[in-house]
């Protein structure tokens, strides 16, 4: 059998990994060998590998026994010092290259007496410690975090509501999402992830929000930005016109001499923020002509065409 791999090289972080590195390669990782994601023969393996990893990783206590004691770490009895530890494990592999019995070690090494210079077995020794129990109990193991991507209008990021979704493998669920919800946001759903083994607790499930493309509107963070069409005369002289928003119609005061490119701001009127100011929606102002004028409308641009001086290719 293969030696098992050190828990920090499972997850191809450093022993002085923070907790935020150690999640953040565990995510990764269950992301790419998830089996319903993977279908490599061996991805359900390392997700295990992972898995276990990570649980042993993320708990304070039990990484630092595992430090101390490696995958031995759930069969040494919580009282052992682990600089003994070591040192048994040095003598044991000392002897064993010499021809000894394989990872033997002395009893008094350990503090439980014993006829001196007698060897023992420490997978006999352990395993008489607990019973015979300890040797291939790996304790509870929690399901794995999952992702998966929800796709919103524009309209619904802006309301939220409730939403039914089909995951991957046809599992169904109703899910709560919050008004004003922004591109890549995360929507945690306890509970419903991987999961767990042996009892561990199962991971949770975070909805990745994609917003899509509209025909109208343009969301960057929490503002909205959506085109003004206009007359020439309404640019020219000023007026107060309607604008489509996705809460509804808003009036905006369009200042004289208005040219296309123009942004006009509504503040507040942007994707709503449960937790501070809602964002602004920006009209950009554009300049529309008809594309057939009547005869009247030709003959009064013809007037004002003969009347203004006004350039526009002309550098103010």
């Amino acid at each position: 059998m293969a030696p098992r791999r050190d828990f920090y090289e499972v997850l191809g972080v450093g022993r002085n990994a923070d907790q935020d590195e150690i999640q953040r390669a565990y995510r990764k990782l269950v992301r790419a060998h998830h089996p319903d994601v993977n279908k490599d023969p061996g991805a359900e393996d390392t997700f295990k590998e992972v898995s276990e990893a990570y649980s042993v990783l993320s708990d304070p206590e039990t990484r630092r026994r595992y430090d101390a004691f490696g995958h031995d770490f759930r069969q040494v009895p919580p009282d052992v010092d682990p600089e003994q530890w070591a040192r048994a494990r040095a003598g044991a592999g000392a002897r064993a290259g010499a021809g000894g019995p394989r990872r033997s070690a002395r009893a008094e090494d350990f503090g439980f007496g014993g006829a001196e210079g007698v060897d023992v077995d420490l997978e006999d020794l352990l395993g008489g410690m607990f019973g015979g129990r300890g040797r291939r109990r790996w304790g509870p193991v929690p399901g794995a975090d999952q992702e998966a991507e929800l796709p919103l209008t524009v309209e619904e990021a802006y309301r939220g509501g409730r939403r039914a979704i089909t995951l991957s493998g046809g599992r169904r669920l109703d899910v709560t999402i919050p008004a004003g919800v922004t591109n890549g946001q995360r929507i945690r759903l306890a509970g419903q992830g991987g999961q767990g083994t042996e009892g561990g607790r199962p991971g949770d499930l975070y909805l990745i929000v994609r917003i899509a493309d509209h025909a109208r509107y343009r969301v960057e963070g929490r503002d909205i930005h959506t085109p003004l069409p206009l007359a020439p005369w309404e640019a020219a002289l000023g007026a107060t016109v309607a604008v489509d928003t996705p809460g509804g119609e808003a009036k905006v005061k369009v200042p004289p001499g208005s040219s296309t490119g123009r942004r006009l701001r509504l503040r507040g009127r942007g994707m709503p923020n449960p937790r501070g100011a809602a964002g602004d929606l920006f009209a950009e102002v554009r300049i529309m002509v008809p594309q057939r004028p009547t005869d009247e409308e030709r003959r009064l641009f013809e007037q004002l065409a003969a009347a203004s001086r006004f350039d526009p290719r002309r550098r103010s």
